[in-house]
């Protein structure tokens, strides 16, 4: 059974940076592309990040370009997203997931196997 559990959440405010982590239980994470997600209060979840198996591709959603940055450590069975200069806009419910159907970063979350519970991100003004 595959475990993802994200990590790294909190209150902020505007213009600081946050880490979160995505930890992978169950099967070696070398073998899953792997992708962040948001949902904010009353919208739909989007597309944030995303990383190929190697860490080679990346993708991320044109508001987060320049500011986030994806990584894997495939020794640590982890994932990161890397958040600097958050905004006001940031602020929602961050998920990581991983698909094993897919080799390069993905930006469907139907291409996705398993996803973890989330962790909150708040930004204040």
């Amino acid at each position: 059974q595959v475990q993802l559990v994200e990590s790294g959440g909190g209150l902020v405010q505007a213009g600081d940076s946050l880490r979160l982590s995505c930890a992978v239980s169950g099967r070696t994470i070398s073998n899953y592309a792997m992708g962040w997600f948001r949902q904010a209060p009353g919208k739909e979840r989007e597309f944030v990040a995303a990383i190929g198996r190697s860490g080679i591709s990346t993708n991320y959603l044109d508001s987060v370009k320049g500011r986030f940055t994806i990584s894997r450590d495939n020794a640590k069975n982890t994932a990161y997203l890397e958040m600097n200069n958050l905004k006001p806009d940031d602020t929602a419910v961050y998920y990581c997931a991983a698909s094993l159907r897919f080799t390069y970063a993905q930006t469907t979350d139907a291409r996705y196997d398993y996803w973890g519970r989330g962790t909150q991100v708040a930004v204040s003004s």
